[in-house]
């Protein structure tokens, strides 16, 4: 099970107690990998027995880690993170309730949910692990040496909320940006399934002509590149349009490998195209289209 699918589960069993010594954990890890329990006390203003009443409970829900050691201390795990997050957003009346998960991945949980005129939504929980920390530290230019996973997974989910409410400005086939909170984005509900998944897909070269645009559309008017795109974060929608997901690393035109970058997405998708659907696309002639707005034939 996911942290989110436990924060999902849990949720709705939160009292404004657990909320409270969550949000102080949250404050103290700042300063303190594990929070002493003397010092949530302190913070929450609760009583030496609710707190250990508070502490246990939470933690039998998996939403905090216990440290017995020189002192005993408190962290939280992803699902607590998921909670506060799933709160915040729920008292800003932008989240009324979860439906299916739409996607577990090894840096985000997605799941449709409604909002308060139970329209449909969807909500994204970015979660960069420990597991990924070197390689994700290393990767994407927003993190430095001592960041927090917590930390990294908010900003993970800043950037690409900015990203996407940036590129959305100009007509790029994107989710609709709605709201953020920590490590987690809503958007407008995303329908279909990625580019991966189809066997077979109908009209490949008006397909591949409209991810091209978009990614020229990006690139000459919003200035930026995805900088991960691949078949793998394309979604092809019911009514055979798409939409560009998973903006987190996305970087602007003036960044210093951002030739480099926008020839790795093209490559990447005209790869999938010739692999599975066997068109002959020209990389420079590609980009000379993306970049310079010239024809191109596909």
């Amino acid at each position: 099970m996911s942290s989110a699918e436990i924060a999902v589960q849990v949720f709705r069993r939160l009292e404004s107690e657990d909320l409270r010594v969550l949000q102080v954990i949250e404050a103290t890890m700042s300063k303190h990998k594990f929070a002493p329990k003397e010092l949530i006390a302190k913070f929450a203003k609760l009583s030496s027995g609710e707190i250990d009443f508070r502490l246990s409970r939470l933690s039998k829900f998996r939403l905090i880690r216990i440290k017995h050691g020189p002192y005993v201390g408190f962290t939280l795990k992803y699902a607590g993170y998921d909670c506060l997050a799933i709160n915040a957003l729920v008292k800003a009346e932008v989240l009324q309730a979860f439906g299916k998960s739409l996607g577990v991945g090894k840096e985000a949980d997605v799941y449709d949910a409604l909002d308060p005129k139970e329209e449909k939504i969807a909500i994204k929980f970015h979660r960069l692990g420990r597991i990924s920390f070197r390689q994700t530290r290393r990767k994407r230019g927003y993190t430095t040496e001592h960041i927090g996973w917590l930390l990294q997974s908010r900003l993970a989910a800043e950037k690409e909320f900015q990203a996407l409410k940036l590129v959305s400005q100009y007509g790029v086939a994107v989710p609709k940006p709605i709201s953020q909170n920590r490590h987690v984005i809503v958007m407008g509900m995303i329908e279909g399934a990625e580019l991966i998944e189809y066997k077979e897909i109908p009209k490949p070269e008006r397909v591949l002509r409209e991810i091209l645009w978009n990614i020229r559309k990006a690139y000459l008017e919003a200035k930026v590149i995805h900088a991960d795109l691949s078949e793998y974060n394309i979604i092809l929608k019911p009514d055979m349009h798409i939409l560009i997901i998973d903006w987190p690393q996305y970087i602007t035109r003036n960044h210093p490998n951002a030739q480099l970058l926008l020839s790795r997405d093209v490559e990447n998708i005209l790869r999938f195209f010739r692999r599975k659907h066997m068109l002959k696309p020209d990389l420079r002639k590609t980009l000379a289209y993306i970049t310079q707005n010239s024809k191109i034939t596909i």
